[in-house]
Protein backbone atom coordinates (compact mmCIF):
# COMPACT_ATOMS: atom_id res chain seq x y z
CA UNK A 1 0.00 0.00 0.00
CA UNK A 2 1.30 3.71 -0.58
CA UNK A 3 1.22 5.94 1.80
CA UNK A 4 0.35 9.63 0.98
CA UNK A 5 0.95 12.92 3.01
CA UNK A 6 -2.61 12.46 4.76
CA UNK A 7 -2.17 9.12 5.55
CA UNK A 8 1.19 10.17 7.22
CA UNK A 9 -0.79 13.23 8.98
CA UNK A 10 -3.22 10.57 9.79
CA UNK A 11 -1.05 8.04 11.61
CA UNK A 12 1.19 10.71 12.93
CA UNK A 13 -1.85 12.44 14.82
CA UNK A 14 -3.73 8.65 16.08
CA UNK A 15 0.08 7.42 17.51
CA UNK A 16 0.21 11.15 19.33
CA UNK A 17 -3.80 10.05 20.23
CA UNK A 18 -5.68 7.07 19.59
CA UNK A 19 -9.08 8.58 21.33
CA UNK A 20 -9.24 11.57 19.17
CA UNK A 21 -12.75 11.71 17.40
CA UNK A 22 -13.13 11.70 13.14
CA UNK A 23 -13.73 15.27 13.13
CA UNK A 24 -11.33 16.29 14.78
CA UNK A 25 -8.76 14.02 13.30
CA UNK A 26 -10.28 15.27 10.22
CA UNK A 27 -9.97 18.96 10.94
CA UNK A 28 -5.86 18.24 11.59
CA UNK A 29 -5.54 16.79 8.59
CA UNK A 30 -7.58 19.22 6.02
CA UNK A 31 -10.05 16.49 5.09
CA UNK A 32 -13.70 16.65 5.79
CA UNK A 33 -15.15 13.96 8.11
CA UNK A 34 -16.13 11.12 5.60
CA UNK A 35 -13.04 10.06 3.58
CA UNK A 36 -10.96 10.98 6.70
CA UNK A 37 -12.88 7.58 8.48
CA UNK A 38 -12.64 6.07 4.84
CA UNK A 39 -8.85 6.19 5.08
CA UNK A 40 -8.81 5.27 8.96
CA UNK A 41 -10.37 1.86 8.28
CA UNK A 42 -7.81 1.19 5.14
CA UNK A 43 -5.00 1.94 7.09
CA UNK A 44 -6.36 -0.35 9.46
CA UNK A 45 -7.43 -3.02 6.94
CA UNK A 46 -4.18 -3.43 5.29
CA UNK A 47 -2.44 -3.88 8.79
CA UNK A 48 -0.61 -0.31 8.59
CA UNK A 49 -2.46 0.22 12.23
CA UNK A 50 -2.55 -2.78 13.86
CA UNK A 51 -4.39 -1.93 16.90
CA UNK A 52 -5.46 0.56 19.67
CA UNK A 53 -4.58 0.53 23.32
CA UNK A 54 -5.47 1.81 26.44
CA UNK A 55 -1.27 3.37 28.16
CA UNK A 56 -1.55 2.46 31.93
CA UNK A 57 0.42 4.32 34.01
CA UNK A 58 2.25 1.43 35.70
CA UNK A 59 2.79 3.99 38.80
CA UNK A 60 -0.73 4.20 39.20
CA UNK A 61 -1.01 0.19 39.51
CA UNK A 62 1.79 0.20 42.04
CA UNK A 63 4.36 -1.33 39.54
CA UNK A 64 7.23 0.68 40.58
CA UNK A 65 10.49 -1.26 39.49
CA UNK A 66 11.39 -1.55 35.75
CA UNK A 67 14.46 -3.47 34.87
CA UNK A 68 16.37 -4.78 31.63
CA UNK A 69 17.21 -8.14 31.69
CA UNK A 70 20.08 -9.57 29.45
CA UNK A 71 19.69 -13.04 29.24
CA UNK A 72 22.81 -15.36 27.47
CA UNK A 73 21.37 -18.83 26.30
CA UNK A 74 22.88 -22.34 26.93
CA UNK A 75 22.63 -23.20 23.57
CA UNK A 76 23.99 -26.74 23.95
CA UNK A 77 21.13 -28.23 25.60
CA UNK A 78 18.46 -29.40 23.13
CA UNK A 79 15.69 -26.95 22.07
CA UNK A 80 17.27 -23.81 24.32
CA UNK A 81 15.32 -21.27 22.01
CA UNK A 82 11.87 -23.08 21.45
CA UNK A 83 11.99 -24.04 25.29
CA UNK A 84 13.46 -20.67 26.83
CA UNK A 85 10.77 -18.48 24.49
CA UNK A 86 7.96 -20.97 25.76
CA UNK A 87 8.98 -20.51 29.46
CA UNK A 88 9.47 -16.38 29.14
CA UNK A 89 6.00 -16.78 27.91
CA UNK A 90 4.15 -17.61 30.71
CA UNK A 91 5.62 -14.75 32.83
CA UNK A 92 3.57 -11.64 33.18
CA UNK A 93 6.20 -9.64 35.01
CA UNK A 94 8.09 -10.35 31.35
CA UNK A 95 6.46 -7.30 29.53
CA UNK A 96 8.30 -7.65 26.56
CA UNK A 97 11.61 -9.57 24.95
CA UNK A 98 13.90 -9.32 21.92
CA UNK A 99 16.66 -11.65 20.59
CA UNK A 100 19.49 -9.27 20.27
CA UNK A 101 23.01 -9.17 18.88
CA UNK A 102 26.27 -8.00 21.01
CA UNK A 103 26.97 -9.43 24.87
CA UNK A 104 23.92 -11.31 25.05
CA UNK A 105 21.50 -13.08 22.80
CA UNK A 106 18.22 -12.03 25.20
CA UNK A 107 17.22 -8.43 26.36
CA UNK A 108 13.77 -8.44 28.24
CA UNK A 109 12.02 -5.26 30.21
CA UNK A 110 10.59 -6.72 33.66
CA UNK A 111 7.47 -4.66 34.92
CA UNK A 112 7.28 -5.51 38.87
CA UNK A 113 5.82 -3.67 42.16
CA UNK A 114 8.87 -3.51 44.17
CA UNK A 115 12.28 -4.66 44.65
CA UNK A 116 11.49 -7.99 46.64
CA UNK A 117 8.97 -9.30 43.93
CA UNK A 118 11.60 -8.32 41.07
CA UNK A 119 14.23 -10.24 43.57
CA UNK A 120 11.70 -13.25 44.14
CA UNK A 121 11.04 -13.51 40.24
CA UNK A 122 15.00 -13.37 39.57
CA UNK A 123 15.92 -16.16 41.90
CA UNK A 124 12.58 -18.49 41.75
CA UNK A 125 11.35 -17.91 38.16
CA UNK A 126 14.43 -16.65 36.30
CA UNK A 127 17.36 -18.26 37.66
CA UNK A 128 14.92 -21.88 37.47
CA UNK A 129 15.03 -21.70 33.76
CA UNK A 130 17.77 -24.41 32.90
CA UNK A 131 17.95 -22.90 29.11
CA UNK A 132 19.33 -19.82 31.01
CA UNK A 133 23.56 -19.76 30.94
CA UNK A 134 23.52 -15.98 32.54
CA UNK A 135 21.79 -13.20 33.58
CA UNK A 136 22.34 -9.79 33.86
CA UNK A 137 19.85 -7.01 35.06
CA UNK A 138 19.88 -3.42 34.20
CA UNK A 139 17.76 -1.38 36.47
CA UNK A 140 15.99 2.06 35.93
CA UNK A 141 16.10 4.85 38.09
CA UNK A 142 14.19 7.47 36.39
CA UNK A 143 12.71 8.08 32.94
CA UNK A 144 14.35 10.22 30.74
CA UNK A 145 12.26 10.02 27.60
CA UNK A 146 9.65 7.67 25.93
CA UNK A 147 8.33 8.30 23.22
CA UNK A 148 4.63 7.25 21.07
CA UNK A 149 5.47 8.46 17.85
CA UNK A 150 7.50 6.26 15.89
CA UNK A 151 10.18 8.55 14.53
CA UNK A 152 9.13 9.10 10.92
CA UNK A 153 9.37 12.06 8.30
CA UNK A 154 5.42 12.52 8.42
CA UNK A 155 5.67 15.64 6.09
CA UNK A 156 6.51 13.10 3.43
CA UNK A 157 4.64 13.58 0.09
CA UNK A 158 4.45 9.24 -0.62
CA UNK A 159 5.90 6.33 0.98
CA UNK A 160 5.43 2.76 0.10
CA UNK A 161 4.16 0.97 2.46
Amino acid sequence: MKLDRIDLKILEQLQTNSKITNLDLSKKIGLSPAPTLERVKKLEQTGVITSYHAKVDPDALGLKVNTYVQVNLAWQKDQALEQFIGKIKEIPEITECYIITGDADFIMKIVCKDIATYEQLLFKRLSQIEEIERIKTLMTLSKVKKSKVLPFDYEQDEVNG
